[in-house]
């Protein structure tokens, strides 16, 4: 007999434990978990600033880990940047506004790519997260980004520029009570790149809080990556 899907459901993945080592010489710990039949996609996840908390089991992430490889075939590799701690461990090094990170970012894709044999991969952001994949994921085998509550707080104009110039697609989800850019800010903020989509969520905030606002953001992410997977069950 099917069950709801709850916030607290696990549902059957490969999971696997793994360390990044990036060009610097720091060692980071991460996760992939991988669906059990056919593989549609790939997401690279870039979690919230850890200095307000964020970590590679940030909810969303969590949730996208525990559901996604089942329900839609898509695989997600999620991990700690430098000196951010999870219930997995903690990463080497220290925390470097979005910096060094660069270095964390181009590991982790490369283990997508190299380890992960990755046909369909997308970098996906959340807050911090969406400032380090506009900044920092270029890598020219990316499909796309998917940036959640952006808040544009660490990257440039010219950081936007290569966008502008790529023209690979960008998803962002905008809720409508973010605290850090609001819709009609990112209308204005992301007005250059005439490729990005922009999503505007009602009732939205941006920790993305109760399973109706998950079920909304899982649903938008598959729809980039892997549409014919559409809709969502909710049940299991």
């Amino acid at each position: 007999m099917a069950e709801l899907i709850r916030p607290s459901s696990v549902l059957p993945s490969r999971r696997t434990p793994f360390t990044l080592k990036t060009a610097d010489g720091l060692r980071l710990i991460g996760e992939t978990s991988s669906p059990l039949g056919v593989r549609e996609a790939t997401i690279v996840a870039l979690h919230p600033n850890p200095t307000g908390g964020g970590m590679m089991d940030s909810h969303i992430y969590k949730k996208a880990a525990n559901r996604l490889p089942a329900l839609a075939g898509i695989e997600i590799i999620r991990f700690n940047t430098r000196g951010t701690e999870s219930e997995a461990g903690k990463s080497e090094g220290e925390y470097d506004n979005g910096d060094s990170e660069k270095f964390d970012v181009e590991a982790a894709i490369a283990y997508a790519f190299d380890i992960c044999k990755a046909e369909n991969l997308w970098v996906m952001g959340w807050s911090f997260g969406t400032d380090l994949a506009i900044r920092h994921a270029r890598d020219p085998r990316i499909k796309g980004l998917i940036l959640l509550s952006p808040p544009l707080k660490y990257s440039k104009v010219g950081d936007l520029n290569f966008w502008v110039q790529d023209g690979r697609p960008i998803t962002a989800l905008i809720p409508e009570h973010d605290e850090y850019l609001k819709p009609a800010e990112a209308a204005i903020a992301f007005s250059s790149i005439p490729q990005i989509k922009l999503i505007n969520v009602d009732e939205g905030k941006h920790l993305w809080l109760g399973e109706p606002q998950v079920y909304r953001v899982l649903t938008e992410i598959v729809n980039v990556v892997a549409p014919a997977r559409l809709p969502l069950p909710t049940e299991y």
